[in-house]
């Protein structure tokens, strides 16, 4: 008996090391086939960089994606997988470029070349939402789908967290949303931004975003209270967290002019009600124009119309 326990030991050892694992790269090796595994790997590094060296962009990216999936321990996979996505950045291939430093940023955290991994992926997604935004105003459309480039801006934010380059990916995902006018998804982006970064340089910028976007809403049709009262409580929290801002004063003035966007709303309504001859309704309504307006045009015009329908 004394002679099979370490077999069942050593068998149970071995089972349960092979169900922690998730593919044969993370596999443990013998150092005998570590060492081996190795050489292989370095010996089509060599070949890759000698073919990079001649010029041969094309099939050095693919030798030095080989290279990195099937050595990814040997001493030069972290440069392999470097150089696979710099060409593909140099050749204009932005999605695949950017997936392969993503590759390498998980992988290869304690990589000298990491620093300068995450500054080329920040600069790629930082390009596609710039061309991204400049296409919603000027009607030029762009490679990458307004999905993709989140995404990548989303994986930069991850991979930086608590930076100033996350911070700025983070707002530009706001941004994104904001110019293709998905209100809701910009709100949360924005907001997003405040909480996870508050003392970011982003972050007030980005709390009076969301006032912003509320009036925009409001301009496109959706005037009801409860834009009109979100927007003026976002400009009022950007106010209280953020006094000083450079955008103080121009939220001062927005959240003043709420006020007037409401007696607009309540005089549209009124008229509407007053030509589709529902009399009461409308008077209701005139009456709000008064009690929210002292004097002005809208003031004059409920007045008028109250008069005239027995008021």
């Amino acid at each position: 008996m004394t002679m099979r326990i370490p077999s069942l030991l050593t068998l149970a050892v071995c089972v349960a090391l092979s169900a922690s694992c998730g593919s044969d790269d993370d596999m443990i090796m013998l150092a005998g086939d570590t060492h081996s595994a190795s050489s292989e790997g370095e010996a089509l590094y060599a070949k890759a960089k000698a073919t990079d060296d001649a010029g041969k962009s094309s099939s050095a990216i693919k030798q030095y994606n080989k290279m990195a999936e099937k050595y990814p321990f040997a001493p030069s996979a972290a440069q392999a997988r470097f150089r696979q996505a710099e060409l593909l950045e140099q050749k204009g291939d932005i999605q695949k470029s950017f997936d392969a430093y993503q590759k390498f940023l998980t992988r290869y955290q304690s990589s000298g070349l990491y620093s300068k991994a995450l500054e080329r992926q920040a600069r790629m997604a930082q390009s596609a939402a710039d061309g991204d935004v400049k296409s919603s105003f000027a009607g030029l459309k762009t490679k990458l789908s307004i999905e993709k480039t989140v995404e990548m801006l989303a994986a930069v934010r991850d991979n930086a967290p608590r930076s100033n380059t996350s911070a700025k990916a983070q707002f530009t995902i706001g941004e994104l949303y904001q110019g293709k006018k998905e209100s809701k998804n910009a709100i949360e982006a924005y907001r997003k931004s405040v909480s996870d970064q508050p003392e970011s340089s982003y972050a007030p910028e980005a709390l009076f975003r969301v006032g912003v976007v509320l009036l925009e809403e409001a301009d496109r049709g959706n005037r009801n209270q409860a834009t009109l009262e979100l927007s003026r409580e976002a400009f009022s929290d950007y106010l209280l967290q953020y006094p000083g801002h450079s955008k103080n004063a121009e939220a001062r003035m927005l959240s003043g002019q709420i006020g007037g966007r409401e007696i607009n709303r309540s005089l549209d309504i009124a008229e509407f009600y007053d030509k589709s001859g529902q009399t009461e309704s409308a008077k209701i309504y005139y009456r709000e124009v008064l009690k929210r307006a002292g004097s002005g045009e809208a003031h004059d015009k409920a007045k008028s119309r109250l008069k005239a329908l027995g008021e």
